[in-house]
């Protein structure tokens, strides 16, 4: 006599393996969101500001970038900067 008090049948071996190939084939059927991939800008079009930095040399900055910093202290005077960057270098 069989036991009937299963709802259902077995999964076996052999049934399982479509399942386990198949959730290895998500990451290629490429879900993706476009409008994180609209917004990012390619590097050429991108503008940048010159900067004159302690030791006299120019350096390259993304406006974006200036955009985001902040400001640490406002109107200071020449003398007081030149001491401000001697202490960060």
């Amino acid at each position: 006599m069989k036991n009937k008090s299963r709802k259902g049948a077995k999964i076996s071996r052999r049934g399982m393996l479509p399942l386990l190939g198949g959730s290895l084939l998500i990451p290629f059927l490429g879900f993706s969101n476009p409008a994180i991939n609209n917004n990012i800008i390619p590097e050429d079009e991108e503008e940048y500001k010159t900067l004159l930095k302690a030791d006299g040399t120019t350096v390259k900055v993304r406006t974006s970038t200036l955009n985001k910093s902040k400001i640490v202290k406002k109107n200071i005077s020449n003398k007081s900067f030149r001491n401000w960057l001697s202490k960060k270098l």
